[in-house]
């Protein structure tokens, strides 16, 4: 016996914890007719949109999301990702050989949220002062923003590829259909045009202190390349 407990009760209460750490959490609801709390009953948990912003770069596996989501439990991303399968948000299959292994990816609601994201963003964009020194950043957490300073420059269309300090990474700046809306690294073939500026000026583009076509006059923004998005952002 230990504090009372006989081995058998231990058993019994180790069995019955590991049983409720298994169990799907209760759905919860705000129990009201508005499709706003509808919404948030489905993704107004943390980190799911963060999830969600990650996954528009395409299918992308669970150690990828753990890597580009910093300060997140494996427990909780697991725990999230189950949730948004369960909301229709997700998806979850196997990679044919030689990859073999399983990536999540959204389905056409999740995809949905992508204007919900964009105007999150804007609507937060006045938040972005400094960057504080335990502030994480990926390259790529600009691409939702530039989008939205592409389109605001007249630059509608077109695959962009985008070199900062942090890393590279490319956007669609219009419809991007069923496919990515960004991804890590060069753009898959010739890109419509290629910019080269830092964080500072993202975050700035960002907040709509400049425009993109005005950062490029000022020599903040580096723009080649001979599509029309290049064209359009020289002016020319």
């Amino acid at each position: 016996m230990l504090l009372g407990f006989t081995k058998y009760e231990l058993g019994k209460s180790n069995n019955l914890s590991t049983l409720r750490r298994m169990s799907p959490r209760p759905r919860r609801s705000y129990d009201q007719y508005c499709s706003a709390a509808r919404a948030l009953d489905a993704v107004g948990d943390r980190w799911t949109l963060l999830i969600v912003r990650e996954l528009l770069a395409g299918p992308r596996r669970y150690t990828d999301l753990h890597a580009d989501l910093p300060g997140v439990s494996t427990d909780v991303l697991a725990s999230r990702l189950k949730e948004m399968e369960r909301e229709g948000l997700t998806t979850r299959r196997r990679l044919p050989p030689p990859g073999a292994a399983y990536v999540y990816e959204l389905t056409a609601r999740g995809r949905g949220l992508l204007p919900v994201l964009e105007a999150l963003g804007a609507w937060g964009a006045g938040e972005l002062g400094e960057r504080r020194p335990t502030d994480a950043v990926r390259a790529h957490w600009f691409a939702l923003p530039l989008r939205r300073a592409l389109r605001e420059a007249g630059a509608e269309e077109g695959l962009v590829e985008v070199r900062l300090d942090e890393g590279e990474f490319h956007l669609h700046a219009g419809d991007a259909e069923d496919g990515p809306v960004y991804g890590d690294g060069p753009a898959p073939g010739e890109p419509d045009a290629r910019l080269v500026l830092d964080a500072v000026t993202c975050a700035a583009l960002g907040r709509g202190e400049t425009g993109l076509r005005d950062a490029v006059r000022d020599g903040r923004v580096e723009v080649t390349g001979d599509g029309t998005a290049a064209k359009v952002l020289r002016e020319e």
